[in-house]
Formats: C-alpha cells, sequence, structure tokens
C-alpha cells in the first residue's frame, strides 16, 4: 500500500512539474522522503495497532465417537459427508448380550418384588419379620438399580450423532469390534452445528482489540468478498502459556511472542452458515485508536479480496 501511494505521488509531482505548478527541481523531487516519513510514521505504523490485521480460519469442533458399550458391530449406515441431524444413527452394536443380561435382571426383579409383597402381607398381620421386608425392599431397590444400567447399556448399542454434522471418513464396518476404552475412536464427528471464526494477531498489535469492535473478514473461497464480523473476545490464555506438570524441573524453552488469538462472529449467519471448516482468510480489526488510519486499512482488505483471483494460495 505504501509503494502505491508513494507511486501516486511521484506521478502527481511528474504532472505538476510538466505543468508548471511547481517548479522542476531537486527539492521538489527531495519532498519524496518526507512524504513517505510522514505515511510510515503517522499512518502505517500506528495502523498495526490501531487497525491490526492477521488471517483467520472458519473451525469447527471435531468430537471423537467412542461408544459407552463394546461388542461387535453389526451395521453402520451412516454414509461419509452426508449431512446429518443430532440423533441420526451412526452405527449399532450386536445387542444380545445386553438385552439378555436384561432379561436376566428384570426376571429377577419380579421375583424379588413378589417376595416383597409377601413378606410385607405377613408383616401386616403381624406373621412376618419387618427385618426380612426391608432386606426384600432393599433387594428391589437394588435390582431396580441394574435394570435401569442394562436399559442405558442396550440403548447404548445405538451410537447416535451428538449434534448436527457429519463424518468424513467412515472406516468402520460391520463384524469389527469396538471397545469403550477411552483410547479407543471408532470415528470422527464434526459438529457443523457451531462454526468458529478465529483470527491470529501478533501480540504487539493485538493491545488494543476488545469486544464488540468492528471488523472485516475476505476469504480465499470467496474472492472479491468483503463481510462484516463483530469481535467475541481475545483468549485469555495460548498453548505458550500453559504449565503443564511432569514431575521434571523446568526446561528452558525458546521464547519467541507467539500470536494471541481473536474469537470473530460474522454479522450475516446466512454467510456463516455456507463457509466450510477450514476456509482461510484474512481480517481487518477496527480499534477505538489511530481512527484516522482505518480507512488505510478498509483499502488494504480490499486489495487482499481482489488479490484472491490472482493468488488463491
Amino acid at each position: 500500500m505504501i509503494v502505491f501511494l508513494t507511486v501516486g505521488y511521484v506521478l502527481l509531482l511528474y504532472v505538476l512539474t510538466k505543468t508548471g505548478k511547481v517548479p522542476d527541481s531537486m527539492a521538489t523531487w527531495l519532498t519524496i522522503i518526507p512524504y513517505v516519513l510522514i505515511l510510515l510514521i503517522g499512518f502505517f505504523i500506528p495502523m498495526q495497532w490501531g487497525a491490526p490485521t492477521g488471517d483467520v480460519r472458519t473451525l469447527a469442533y471435531s468430537v471423537p465417537i467412542t461408544p459407552n458399550v463394546a461388542g461387535e458391530v453389526m451395521e453402520v449406515p451412516v454414509e461419509p459427508n452426508r449431512p446429518l441431524k443430532q440423533g441420526d444413527v451412526l452405527f449399532k452394536i450386536n445387542p444380545v448380550q445386553y438385552q439378555a443380561a436384561l432379561d436376566g435382571l428384570k426376571a429377577q426383579l419380579a421375583l424379588a418384588e413378589t417376595r416383597l409383597e409377601q413378606s410385607e402381607a405377613l408383616v401386616a398381620r403381624q406373621a412376618g419379620s419387618i427385618y426380612e421386608a426391608q432386606a426384600f425392599r432393599a433387594q428391589v431397590d437394588g435390582l431396580k438399580a441394574q435394570v435401569a444400567n442394562a436399559e442405558y447399556n442396550l440403548e447404548e448399542t445405538v451410537v447416535r450423532a451428538p449434534a448436527d454434522g457429519l463424518v468424513t471418513y467412515v472406516g468402520l464396518r460391520p463384524g469389527a469390534r469396538v471397545s469403550n476404552l477411552p483410547l479407543f475412536k471408532a470415528m470422527a464427528f464434526i459438529d457443523t452445528s457451531e462454526l468458529l471464526l478465529g483470527a491470529q494477531i501478533l501480540q504487539s498489535y493485538a493491545r488494543f482489540i476488545e469486544p464488540g469492535q468492528q471488523a472485516e473478514v475476505t476469504f480465499k473461497a470467496y474472492p472479491g468478498k468483503i463481510y462484516a464480523a463483530t469481535v467475541l473476545y481475545v483468549l485469555p490464555a495460548t498453548a505458550q502459556g500453559q504449565v503443564q506438570v511432569t514431575g521434571m524441573a523446568a526446561q528452558p524453552q525458546s521464547m519467541t511472542p507467539g500470536p494471541f488469538f481473536v474469537r470473530l462472529e460474522l454479522d450475516d449467519p446466512e454467510i456463516a452458515a455456507k463457509l466450510i471448516p477450514g476456509s482461510l482468510g484474512s481480517v481487518a480489526i477496527y480499534t477505538s485508536k489511530v481512527t484516522v488510519a482505518h480507512i488505510i486499512r478498509k483499502v488494504m482488505i480490499r486489495m487482499d479480496a481482489i488479490m484472491n483471483y490472482v493468488d488463491p494460495r
């Protein structure tokens, strides 16, 4: 941008000297130096924190699907990259052993309830032990809890989508055996019910960014287009600020200032719904500082949008 403005100033001087408006002298052409310095010091350097820019990307949550019960896969009706609704079936596990466990517990519960009724009837006629009736009551309550757990296990043999989204790759096949261990992943589910729009801003330029500020975004996937956005918040921590307990003494690390992450929201929800997770672009955030430089940043972000036609990388 500064090159563009400098070339424009040189062309202006050329026209003025040719028309005799200003003298064609060394002093006239040396005015380019203070002109460039004014641009740098007065506009472009302050613009970096008054209207910071950075890369922006659309993100979606990836949910590892681990079944709550183990067993043999009987059916995988889901298709890769097909939109799914919350509750749609991802795959089914053989329910025989879980149905059998439930039936056995229900039979025990029915017998325990019968014995409880008989015992309470004897207690009412003062012909039985109240302690025996209480024992049967505890047995019934315990069996009811086991039946509820068995019903839950049986229901979990049908694994369903946790939210609206899709499965990008389906490697699971009938006959495979799945586990309910934490490290086992049957498939990865992409949650498209909420897309995240995040930007990376250099630390020295992010100090005046606050929630509610206006921003403009352009995406590689939609060259020439500018979309209005709003700053939601600046993430209060980054990976560089994490301390993990390892049982070892602190080790020296290279201290490079990583960027801060800014969460944005597009003002038009219809545009947000069209974005594919992974869409990359640029953002310009307009803070309350150096507002005079906002117009330059607005021009620059529009130049980026146009350049997306030429350079799609």
